[in-house]
């Protein structure tokens, strides 16, 4: 080696009486040679430090060093040996070994198995499901307290929600079913055209809306307007603490809060249901008088096919998706975290379970219907 080359850098690990002993040797440079390590690095810290040898060091030797305590243990500054290192390299050691590891800067950790991977996707699905039907008790119970007069909210609040859910609302479901009517019937006649029965577009439309489309097509206008309305009002109050302002004055969040909002969607589900039959009817009732079937004929081939049952199962069902809309709303709105961001998701999660909920719920009752042959 010519005389102006400086030495490599070297670490050897031996035992010596039973101790961990880390050789250290060279010049430790960032533009210098590699390190050649020698011997099997143990699962714990050097006993002792050999530095007889060591030349010059940047930043390289700690970094070299710390990297290995950092690997084997959660090394305190205190408790880790350094003895045998020079004083400069020791209190730079010491100093690094003070300040705690991220944990954004510690190796990264081998990715989870896929069964594990599927077990906390099965743990968050049950805890989601408990969620649900927490609140789902909690509404039954809301509604008892109403029937024996023991909830309290203020009837202002009520009504303008309730105005909020139905008068308010009729604008989108008007236009909405009426383009739905028209949609049924300009598909229907297209098919019945070529057989000469265009009359029973009325059948076509008349049924789909009061057992379908109606029911379906409104829930999924309120899921993405009134659902999503409670869960940002909700969301916001909750990030706002309004809702521990409530507690702290002594009313039951559920009972100012979710109670109204159920019970104004409950009630008026139903009527805009009934209210979307008749204009979806009144949308196929506009092609058909397109293509020459007059509107009283249409109307009494409509009520000849639309009997009672068949126009009380939208209905019926518009109970149970109002409820649903209400429910999801309100949960993912109580449910959401304290600030502006997670409102916004605690919304868009409101919106895409109100909607699941709304085609999960018609698909079980179109089972049930078909059993019962209804």
């Amino acid at each position: 080696m010519p005389p102006n080359d400086p030495p490599p850098p070297s670490a050897c690990w031996k035992q010596e009486d039973g101790r961990v002993v880390l050789e250290l040797s060279g010049d430790w440079r960032r533009d210098g040679p590699a390190p050649v390590i020698e011997g099997e690095p143990p699962d714990q810290a050097p006993d002792r430090y050999a530095t007889d040898a060591l030349g010059a060091f940047d930043s390289t030797l700690p970094a070299f060093l710390l990297a290995h305590l950092r690997g084997v243990a959660n090394p305190d500054a205190a408790d880790t040996p350094l003895d045998g290192l020079p004083p400069d390299l020791r209190g730079l050691m010491e100093l690094a070994l003070a300040v705690p590891e991220e944990s954004e800067s510690g190796r990264k950790k081998k990715p989870a198995s896929n069964l594990r991977t599927l077990g906390k996707r099965a743990l968050r699905i049950w805890a989601g499901f408990l969620s649900v039907a927490e609140f789902v008790g909690l509404s039954v119970l809301a509604f008892g307290r109403l029937l024996t007069g023991r909830a309290r909210f203020r009837g202002r609040d009520f009504w303008m929600i309730l105005q909020e859910c139905g008068p308010q609302a009729l604008p989108i479901v008007t236009l909405i079913n009426f383009l739905i009517g028209l949609i049924l019937a300009f598909v229907g006649n297209v098919q019945l055209a070529s057989f000469g029965a265009s009359l029973y577009v009325a059948d076509l439309v008349g049924i789909a809306m009061v057992r379908e489309m109606g029911v379906v097509m409104t829930a999924i206008i309120l899921s993405g307007r009134t659902g999503a309305a409670f869960a940002a009002h909700l969301g916001s109050m909750k990030a706002n603490e309004e809702i521990d302002a409530l507690k702290t004055f002594g009313f039951d969040p559920f009972d100012f809060l979710v109670l109204p909002r159920i019970l104004a969607l409950v009630l008026m589900m139903p009527l805009l249901t009934i209210y979307a039959n008749v204009v979806g009817i009144l949308g196929g009732m506009l092609v058909g008088s397109a293509v020459g079937i007059p509107p009283v004929l249409y109307w009494n081939e409509t009520l000849t096919a639309v009997d009672l049952t068949t126009a009380s199962l939208g209905v019926f069902k518009s109970v149970f998706f109002g409820a649903a809309i209400a429910i999801s709303g309100c949960l993912q709105g109580m449910h959401a975290g304290n600030s502006s961001a997670a409102v916004g998701q605690a919304t868009t999660r409101a919106v895409v379970a109100a909607i699941t909920a709304v085609i999960v719920l018609d698909s079980a009752f179109a089972a049930i219907f078909t059993v019962l042959d209804i």
